[in-house]
């Protein structure tokens, strides 16, 4: 049976998977029922009957995801007693976990405010594109919480460690362009194109060679953690599992016949 969607609206359209997270007078905060619904989202993109070669990720509204809901009417509570790790083991943390092995790039258009676990969904993007509007948020010190969602391991990763103790223990308003200067995300642009931009990468990301791409993506999330002998061991496999698709086969014959070359993410 297919899922019923309650807090996203999905689409796809030339092998872009578009996933809007759909709570706009909460500004997209994300609820139980949200993360179930992106939960089974992903498994459809995944699925190669949809044609899906990249995922879209932006909120309907004026806000990207204002964080968790903390009104869910699910709650945090297990017998009446909070406990928020409880809900990251079972709810949220398989979920990044699957965004981040993801096999097909992923482009986040961040059209407002992305706070707490939505600026987390927000980073998860390979490219991300948020409106000059836009504004980031490490908001759980705030309510006496730390950062979650992946996103303490990859703050310091992309601005370094004193930037990141600054968004983190400060949980100050980053805007948009600041965020785009100190390379937390791809680029900035007016709000007017922040959809037809998000979706011209997307497209072209769409159009590529998808399982080579979804090979660089895992390169890249590994590099992180790994030695330079390990990296290139790392390389030397997927090249390997690159040079035996047929995409690798067409990317030669057409750079050799001088013609755009016509992937078919196989």
């Amino acid at each position: 049976m297919a899922h019923e969607y309650t807090r996203v609206t999905v689409s796809v359209t030339d092998g872009i998977f578009t996933l809007t997270l759909n709570h706009p007078e909460a500004l997209n905060a994300v609820s139980k029922a949200m993360i179930r619904d992106i939960t089974a989202a992903v498994t459809q993109a995944e699925d190669p009957a949809t044609g899906a070669r990249c995922l879209l990720i932006t909120g309907a509204g004026r806000g990207f995801c204002a964080g968790a809901n903390l009104a869910d009417p699910e709650g945090l509570a297990d017998d009446g007693v909070p406990d928020v790790g409880r809900v990251l083991e079972d709810w949220y943390n398989p979920l990044f976990k699957r965004l981040r092995d993801l096999k097909m790039p992923i482009v986040t258009a961040i059209n407002g405010p992305a706070a707490g676990v939505g600026m987390s969904f927000a980073l998860m993007g390979d490219v991300s594109v948020a409106a000059r509007s836009a504004s980031f948020l490490q908001a759980f010190a705030k309510i006496g919480l730390v950062p979650d969602g992946g996103s303490s391991w990859l703050l310091p990763r992309l601005v370094g460690r004193a930037r990141a103790l600054e968004l983190a223990l400060l949980a100050e308003k980053l805007p948009a362009e600041k965020a785009a200067e100190w390379g937390l995300i791809t680029k900035v642009v007016d709000d007017a194109e922040l959809m037809p931009t998000a979706l011209a990468y997307a497209k072209k990301l769409a159009n590529g060679p998808t399982v080579t791409l979804g090979y660089i993506r895992k390169m890249m999330h590994a590099s992180f953690e790994s030695s330079f002998d390990q990296q290139l061991d790392l390389e030397r496999q997927l090249q390997r599992a690159a040079g035996q698709t047929a995409d690798f086969q067409e990317g030669v014959a057409a750079f050799l016949q001088k013609r755009p070359a016509a992937f078919k993410g196989k």
